[in-house]
């Protein structure tokens, strides 16, 4: 998730232009990519602009996606144009039932 941005149109700029396209060539082992822009909420202003759901066949897929040197680029890009501190804090993490 995406916090809002102070300027939408800076990062819509190289969120679409740059971020999206390095996601796509670089994110190994993924099977589906969605994008979701958050335009309003009954609440009043949301407090995220955007939603990317990444799909992988597996944990270990996922796992294996973001300690290669692709995954790690995006995340560093990822760190450029949002104010969150860790896109880690975005990952899934093993759960045993």
């Amino acid at each position: 998730m995406y916090p809002r941005p102070r300027d939408i149109e800076a990062f819509e700029k190289v969120y679409g232009d740059e971020h999206v396209p390095m996601a796509i060539a670089k994110l190994a082992g993924k099977t589906k990519m969605v994008g979701t822009r958050i335009l309003g909420s009954p609440q009043g202003t949301p407090p995220f602009h955007r939603i990317a759901e990444i799909y992988f066949l597996s944990m270990d897929d996922l796992e294996a996606c973001a300690a290669s040197e692709g995954g790690k680029r995006v995340c560093t890009t990822l760190r450029s144009i949002t104010t969150r501190r860790d896109p880690a804090e975005a990952l899934p993490r093993r759960s045993r039932y």
